[in-house]
């Protein structure tokens, strides 16, 4: 299996995305800075908060939205309205023009963009895509996506306070150019034999009771849960690198000399992460070759030890060099997961209930970050060792419960595996 073998909507996707997420990356992570020097630390916290809930709240609704009208549609309609929102942007911080009101207004839009687009896409490429072929498509996405962060991020960091209305201007084009993509390149994934049901009573949507009997079904499904739920308390070990990990480095990290320079505690948080983002560029390809050897159900569960024993050494040891070498064990366990959870993932939900699941699953995301920001107010008062313990013991249940369900994943991905050669 190769590139040049995947469906169009695959590659589509794989280039398009990288070029999107290259030049959002030279924006939005700054964005925090941007509102804080607007509306102060205080209530800039707030405001992202409310941003990522609309966002997953919005989510729900585009994944119920995807399985009863399709894909292209949803995907078409929120990058349209997000090519609005981006032109908005660029206007209120042209140099004629400038409203922080305005541009937060238009990055919430930008959220509730993505909830309607975020299910759809992940659905449409479960949908085109063939189980054998799916580790090779989501190695080569994330590492596309990794790459497209880390020259997006080195590049904004350069260029966001001096440049921010041509890096605007940038990602207006760019959102042009994959709304025009979507509209006449992109091929409709998926024809829902059923459309919303209508009162023609009072000739109203029964929309909310639908929402509810579609995630209802999601709710029954107890292998799913399971998984996200694991997946959250995994994930959540990534994310404590930015928060707990950053503040106990940058307050209990001793200044230690390397090579002449005198490293301090804030700037290992980012070499430890400039060194993840490195070694997934680079040796992605390799580890995903290396274990197409063995057994998926083998490998996930042994990429969770190395990701969560190179976590929590990260979270207790201060030497530069165990550091390093612990981001190393670390990252080998993310490099060796990712494929094979994402492979799990695909093989889990019914086809005609695929956004919907992709919108649950979503909370991975969300879930991880509110864990990993609980986390620094617990270390307040936690030392470090139980701090250390409590990131093993986050880890050891995300591998209680994949090695709980692993059973039933085989299972699901065989029976894919089976439907696929019938038809």
């Amino acid at each position: 299996m190769r590139f040049k073998d995947f469906h169009p909507n695959i590659k589509l996707r794989i280039i398009f995305g990288f070029l999107s997420e290259m030049i959002g990356s030279m924006i939005f992570p700054f964005m925090a800075i941007y509102f804080a020097v607007h509306f102060g630390a205080k209530l800039t916290g707030i405001l992202l908060i409310v941003n990522i809930l609309v966002g997953a709240l919005v989510g729900f609704y585009g994944g119920y939205l995807s399985d009863k009208m399709g894909r292209k549609k949803l995907m078409v309609v929120a990058e349209l309205l997000r090519v609005v929102s981006l032109v908005v942007m660029t206007l209120a911080n042209s140099p004629w023009f400038e409203s922080p009101v305005l541009t937060f207004a238009m990055f919430l839009v930008a959220s509730i963009c993505w909830g309607i687009e975020g299910p759809a896409t992940d659905a449409m490429l479960i949908d085109v895509s063939k189980p054998k072929e799916r580790k090779l498509m989501y190695s080569i996405m994330y590492w596309s996506g990794n790459l497209s962060i880390a020259i997006g991020g080195a590049v904004g960091a350069f260029l966001f306070e001096d440049f921010l209305f041509e890096l605007f201007i940038g990602m207006t084009v760019m959102s042009v150019i994959m709304a025009f993509v979507l509209i006449f390149f992109i091929q409709e994934s998926f024809f829902p034999e059923q459309s919303m049901k209508v009162d023609m009573a009072n000739g109203k949507f029964q929309v909310f009771q639908d929402i509810f009997q579609s995630y209802k079904t999601v709710a029954k499904d107890k292998v799913f849960i399971l998984f996200v739920i694991a997946g959250l308390f995994i994930q959540s070990l990534e994310f404590q690198l930015t928060n707990y990990i950053a503040v106990r480095l940058h307050e209990q990290m001793p200044d230690q000399d390397i090579f002449r320079w005198t490293i301090d505690g804030l700037q290992m948080t980012g070499i430890l992460r400039t060194e993840n983002t490195v070694l997934v560029v680079l040796f992605a390809a390799l580890v995903t070759k290396l274990i197409q050897q063995y057994k998926d159900k083998h490998v996930f569960l042994v990429s969770i030890v190395l990701f969560a024993v190179g976590y929590t050494a990260i979270s207790y040891f201060d030497n530069i060099w165990i550091l390093v070498g612990a981001m190393v064990v670390a990252t080998i366990g993310e490099l060796m997961r990712v494929p094979v959870q994402q492979s799990y993932l695909a093989a889990i939900p019914p086809d005609d209930k695929r956004s919907s699941y992709m919108a649950v699953n979503a909370f991975t995301y969300q879930g991880s970050m509110i864990l990993a920001s609980l986390s620094v107010t617990l270390g307040a008062y936690l030392s470090k060792e139980m701090m250390s313990v409590m990131l093993l013991i986050t880890g050891l249940i995300g591998f209680l419960l994949i090695n709980k369900i692993i059973p039933s994943l085989e299972s699901r991905l065989r029976n894919q595996q089976k439907d696929e050669k019938v038809a």
